[in-house]
């Protein structure tokens, strides 16, 4: 078992920037794999962002290269989505989840409750 819980999550600007925090707990956090997923009213909740156990290895949805950045510091039991150049059609709850698998690319199996993104136009 593994607890998540994200932060950082609020009502920015267009253009803004906002950094998401997730805290895992329950299993030692260097062999969990971890990312972001965000869903938006009325939609399917779609992958963003995923992080190796190790960190070395990152992978992005199309829509975010450039704009966010996911890392991870494996001293602190913590993850982060830094998210720049925010735009409306970012909106949405974003979700950490966890991968206990040793897979190439985290997949979700635990997720946290989710933190709330707004951006206004």
């Amino acid at each position: 078992q593994v607890q998540l819980v994200e932060s950082g999550g609020g009502l920015v600007q267009s253009g803004g920037s906002l950094r998401l925090s997730c805290a895992a707990s329950g299993r030692a956090f260097s062999t969990i794999g971890l990312g972001w997923f965000r869903q938006a009213p009325g939609k399917e909740r779609e992958f963003v962002a995923s992080i190796s156990r190790s960190g070395r290895s990152t992978y992005y949805t199309d829509s975010v290269k450039g704009r966010f950045t996911i890392s991870r510091d494996n001293a602190k039991n913590m993850m982060y989505l830094q998210m720049n150049s925010l735009k409306p059609e970012d909106t949405a709850v974003y979700y950490c989840f966890a991968d206990l698998q040793v897979r190439q690319r985290p997949a979700p199996e635990y997720w946290g409750q989710g933190t709330q993104v707004t951006v206004s136009s």
